[in-house]
């Protein structure tokens, strides 16, 4: 498919969840306490930073940062 029709279908969407993400942002910083060492605002910040990379597999890419590492142990760990 090319990109012509991707966009009629999905700019208005694509526009609204932009311009919620963009309002979440400025209620942080209105906040007037922004939680710089929040480990959460830093994920959200590469995940922004993630989404103005050219190439594919974005969704992928930002998936991997609120993601944790692969543990082999993890079913012991979580008592399974």
């Amino acid at each position: 498919m090319t990109a012509t029709p991707v966009l009629d279908r999905q700019f208005l969407a694509m526009r609204a969840k932009l311009l919620e993400l963009a309002a979440d942002f400025d209620r942080l910083e209105r906040s007037g306490e922004l939680a710089a060492a929040d480990p959460r605002l830093a994920q959200l910040e590469e995940a922004v930073a993630t989404l103005r990379e050219s190439g594919s597999q974005r969704a992928e890419k930002i998936q991997h940062v609120f993601s944790r590492d692969y543990d082999p142990q993890w079913r012991s760990q979580m008592n399974l």
